[in-house]
């Protein structure tokens, strides 16, 4: 096996190799706005330091969400080009799920900024994902009281009862959470919760 994973879901734009045993090459970019100029870049980095190339794949896995519209769509599109063009095998994983397995704690939340002061949020138990994902103001998931990690956690800290943890999801992360077999997966089609910010104009009556 070799296998890349990459999530964009966040502004975090990261991309790491795995043969089976370990992860062998990891790269990672932070751009709010520049997913589609940065992923690219991180996955030719990700397999240089692997000493791979693509034709050497055999899976691809990716962050689905949730996340903002546009930053989501490049990984999930991504992904869904290289598994059709070099035939490898998908596995989509739900982006909040990758910073729960980062992480030891026996029940947790994991929360990413969703913007329009919300977070997307999810609740772990023992690892496993028991509620959301959702999006919701961070006064509604502090009500349930629990440890917070992820960037929402770090943004809204006066509000939230932040965790040390991971802000961001990794993608050695993700790709040791998929070669375990312990990854819930879930179609590669991108998990947006709600809307785009962009619309298409109406039509003038």
């Amino acid at each position: 096996m070799l296998l890349l994973a990459i999530d964009t879901a966040t502004p975090a734009i990261t991309a790491a190799v795995h043969d089976g045993s370990r992860v062998i090459g990891e790269a990672t970019a932070h751009g709010a706005m520049a997913h589609g100029e940065l992923l690219a870049s991180q996955i030719r980095e990700a397999l240089a330091r692997a000493g791979a190339a693509a034709a050497d794949l055999t899976d691809v896995a990716v962050g689905v969400g949730p996340g903002p519209y546009t930053g989501l769509r490049v990984g999930v599109v991504t992904a869904l080009t290289l598994a059709q063009t070099l035939d490898l095998t998908p596995h989509g994983v739900c982006t909040l799920d990758i910073l729960a397995a980062d992480t030891d704690q026996a029940e947790l939340i994991v929360a990413t900024d969703a913007r329009r002061k919300e977070v997307y949020w999810a609740r772990y138990v023992g690892g496993v994902r028991v509620e959301g994902p959702a999006v919701d103001k961070p006064a509604t998931v502090a009500e349930l009281g629990l440890p917070v990690v992820g960037r929402g956690a770090e943004i809204y800290a006066d509000v939230l009862i932040q965790s040390p943890g991971p802000l961001d999801p990794s993608a050695a992360a993700l790709a040791r959470l998929v070669v375990a077999g312990r990854a819930a997966e879930l179609p590669l089609e991108p998990l947006y919760l709600r809307r785009p910010d962009a619309t298409v104009p109406a039509a003038r009556a």
